[in-house]
């Protein structure tokens, strides 16, 4: 069975987005780990928390995906915002274990200026100072589109930040089919080559969840611009070609498409009727 749902906000609590993701048909969910703007945490609320299990238990919930703020930056040079950056991942991560979150995906961030290896550093030397090995919770690295000066758009970068990380079988991937498009790489065309590189470079072992959003913005653009399922230049065959790959179908899949509830209530059915009949 496809493991397939939206983001949604936990603004009203963890319990409300559960039943939401019930509600249109979800089996998971994607959810910002606190605002996304940054800030302080909420205080977890033990009856909402509660509730929330109930639901996950009730309904089969496949691995649920918290994402981090987008204010984080652990790849620039101002002290002050990688230090927000290295509190916040280690609160959340620490927020995400007590719910028994599977995932969380971080942008690994933009080296502002200072090149690429730099950044890669700085984010290295962030994760190190803040797993332990000890985590239940998976990071994930997000593929990201390669704009501005952004970190994590091929996938030797990603593999880099990986490879210098000590506890980094914590670590694993978050791929954003409208990112890896946008950033060059064709899995509309040449989707098992893609794959291939992708195992050669980083292993497959690693690729934990998937965001899934077709692409506004043409193939190799290096523009971040989300579409809604088969209405952009990714496209409704490519999309399902992707979901249905023997080596990608058992993953969870998480909807960031520009659409509210009810909006992703129709596109995760069009998709779940698709595959049935694939």
């Amino acid at each position: 069975m496809i493991v397939i749902g939206p983001h949604i906000s936990i603004s009203k609590g963890f319990a409300k987005a559960a039943k939401t993701a019930v509600d249109i048909g979800a089996n998971t969910f994607q959810f910002f780990s606190r605002n996304p703007r940054g800030g302080n945490a909420k205080v977890l609320d033990k009856k909402d928390v509660e509730k929330f299990q109930n639901i996950r238990m009730e309904y089969n919930f496949g691995p649920l995906l918290a994402h981090a703020p987008y204010t984080m930056n652990l790849g620039g040079s101002k002290d002050d915002v990688y230090e927000f950056g290295r509190k916040v991942i280690k609160e959340d991560i620490e927020r995400m274990d007590s719910l028994g979150i599977e995932y969380m995906c971080f942008h690994p961030g933009s080296h502002v200026g200072g090149g690429m290896d730099f950044g890669i550093q700085r984010i290295v030397d962030a994760l190190n100072g803040t797993l332990t090995g000890k985590e239940n919770i998976t990071i994930l690295l997000e593929t990201m589109s390669g704009k501005g000066t952004e970190i994590g758009f091929t996938f030797e970068q990603i593999k880099q930040i990986i490879d210098g990380v000590t506890h980094n079988e914590k670590l694993g991937v978050c791929l954003d089919t409208c990112h890896i498009f946008s950033a060059g790489y064709d899995i509309v065309n040449n989707l098992d080559g893609v794959l291939q590189e992708f195992d050669q470079i980083i292993g497959l072992d690693r690729l934990k969840a998937i965001h899934l959003n077709d692409s506004m913005m043409p193939f190799g653009s290096k523009k971040d611009r989300h579409a809604v399922i088969g209405e952009g230049e990714i496209g409704l065959n490519a999309i399902i070609n992707f979901m249905s790959h023997p080596k990608l179908n058992k993953l969870p899949f998480f909807l960031e498409t520009p659409l509210e509830d009810e909006g992703h209530k129709k596109e995760i059915a069009m998709i779940k009727e698709i595959l049935s009949n694939k």
